[in-house]
């Protein structure tokens, strides 16, 4: 009786710690999340496919390099992944090659499926000084109540990289708007590096669309600290300034944490009824970090704000949520390792938070309501 009472014992304990294991650090998180059984990258690098570049008229490879950092939306009851493509040029370091942006579409949220062309790219436009010949990088995107889809992402022409912005009723024709800073205070911030821009959601009708609060969207930017921004027509945005007329950082590193070298706007967040939920990206540097860690290793945390006042931080995480474990999270172009956060959506009583692994692949994570 007694050997049997120790296993009973034994087996009550595991139980309640992967119950505990599965909960998260604070209660107005989101999550937990979880991998699928047997994970693997959803997208993956493709040496076939070919694009006519509109700029140099060559047939190209156009994601030979890497496929990752990818937006989400859901569009016509399936899942639309914008994820962006990297044509390899040589032996050239991270930023060295050219970024398009393709798109891959799941009805079940498990087999995707990927158009053999991109849907956006750097072509003979009035936009071609700020995108050639970095490319179109790191989308997010948001639809409004009315059905617009928004498109922040960076342009990078190797000199600096900008964020802009973009439309489109159906994900493959679109207006590109520019930079997202270029009207404000004649341009006082066009040249200065910018990039991460994430909108507020919030779900209605099981849908996610573009929130406003005191009738502004707003957007949280930014690395290495997170800045604010906000607009009325999601276009034109204004960054949120000091009385000194400064940037004034939201949210920024800390000494002794996971996020302790840098922090980056994550996807879109989520108005809740606790607040405003942000996920971000989180850089560690070891030497006054998390030692166990690892150095330059990209993680997740979760940051919340104030519902009426966006600026104001009430909480956040003090353990990453998610973490590079698995091998593809873990090795890549990027080798200190990334699950980096860009795309969350609602689908079928499911959140999906689609992430890029070390710069090379794209995974995804899902968690109950």
């Amino acid at each position: 009786m007694r050997l049997g009472h120790n296993i009973l014992f034994v087996w009550i304990f595991l139980w309640t710690a992967l119950c505990f294991s599965q909960e998260m650090e604070k209660p107005w998180m989101l999550g937990p999340f979880e991998r699928p059984i047997e994970a693997k990258p959803i997208i993956q690098k493709n040496l076939e496919t070919l694009f006519k570049d509109p700029i140099t008229g060559l047939e190209v490879h156009w994601e030979s390099m890497a496929t990752f950092n990818p937006a989400a939306i859901v569009k016509d009851n399936s899942i639309h992944i914008l994820y962006r493509a990297e044509e390899k040029l040589g032996e050239k370091e991270i930023g060295g090659h050219t970024s398009r942006i393709g798109l891959a579409k799941s009805a079940d949220g498990t087999s995707y499926t990927t158009e053999q062309q991109p849907i956006f790219y750097p072509n003979q436009d009035t936009q071609k000084h700020n995108e050639w010949p970095g490319g179109t990088e790191d989308p997010r995107i948001v639809e409004t109540v009315d059905g617009l889809y928004v498109l922040t992402y960076t342009q990078w022409n190797r000199k600096v990289p900008r964020l802009a912005v973009a439309t489109s009723r159906d994900l493959m024709h679109w207006e590109k708007h520019g930079p997202a800073f270029k009207a404000h205070k004649n341009g006082k911030y066009l040249d200065l590096e910018t990039k991460s821009g994430a909108i507020i959601t919030e779900l209605k009708n099981g849908k996610l669309v573009a929130a406003q609060i005191d009738g502004k969207y707003w957007m949280y930017y930014g690395v290495p600290h997170v800045w604010l921004a906000h607009s009325t027509n999601l276009i034109d945005w204004v960054p949120l300034e000091t009385y000194e007329g400064t940037l004034a950082p939201v949210l920024s590193p800390r000494p002794g944490y996971f996020d302790s070298w840098l922090v980056e706007a994550g996807p879109p967040p989520l108005l809740t009824e606790n607040g405003i939920v942000v996920l971000y990206n989180a850089g560690n540097s070891q030497n006054i970090g998390v030692q166990d860690l690892g150095n330059r290793v990209y993680t997740g945390g979760q940051a919340l704000f104030d519902a009426q006042e966006p600026w104001k931080l009430l909480d956040r995480s003090n353990e990453p949520f998610i973490k590079p474990e698995l091998p593809f999270e873990k090795s890549g172009q990027y080798k200190d390792g990334t699950t980096f956060l860009e795309g969350l959506v609602w689908f079928k009583g499911l959140w999906y938070l689609y992430y890029g692994t070390a710069d090379s692949m794209v995974g995804v994570v899902t968690a109950k309501e």
